[in-house]
């Protein structure tokens, strides 16, 4: 797993507006890097939805928040339309981040395989992992208490 102080992952991911977000141009720029499992669930939306109405927040701590699923780019645009979700949703169709990233169950429920684990990381303006937590249990929703302290540190 990727601990604070660690480099991040550089990627290169197709949002729901078909556009190709990379983490290298969000340099510069604290990043809040979000893995979920899929679209449409209640803990995911009700995780996604807390962001959503704290991105003034995030905006103050100099923040770009970025949210990660291994859903279709035509999935995450449906339910960002649905739900007003304020920051990029990213496509991780082909798994390659989730797997970068040490985010993925070797198995779900109902039997589904590569599916990413909640998780939330802040990263730095200069690509540093600075706050890494990785859930096992898809039920809980990341510490955004935690995740702001971490995020105020840096300014």
């Amino acid at each position: 797993m990727l601990q604070p102080g660690d480099k991040a992952p550089e990627f290169a991911l197709r949002a729901s507006d078909k556009s190709l977000v990379k983490l290298s141009e969000q340099r510069g720029k604290n990043v809040v890097l979000l893995f979920f499992p899929f679209a449409f669930t209640g803990v995911c939306t009700k995780e996604l939805c807390e962001m959503r109405d704290s991105i003034a927040v995030y905006e103050k701590l100099d923040a770009q928040i970025l949210a990660v699923s291994v859903d279709s780019p035509f999935t995450l645009a449906k339910w960002k339309e649905e739900q007003g979700f304020n920051f990029p949703l990213l496509s991780d169709f082909n798994k390659t981040v989730s797997k970068k990233y040490d985010t993925i169950y070797k198995e779900f429920g109902m039997g589904l395989k590569g599916v990413s684990k909640r998780s939330a990381f802040v990263i730095d303006r200069s690509g540093i992992v600075r706050y890494a937590e990785v859930l096992e249990n898809a039920g809980e929703i990341p510490n955004f208490q935690a995740v702001k302290q971490a995020l105020q540190s840096l300014n």
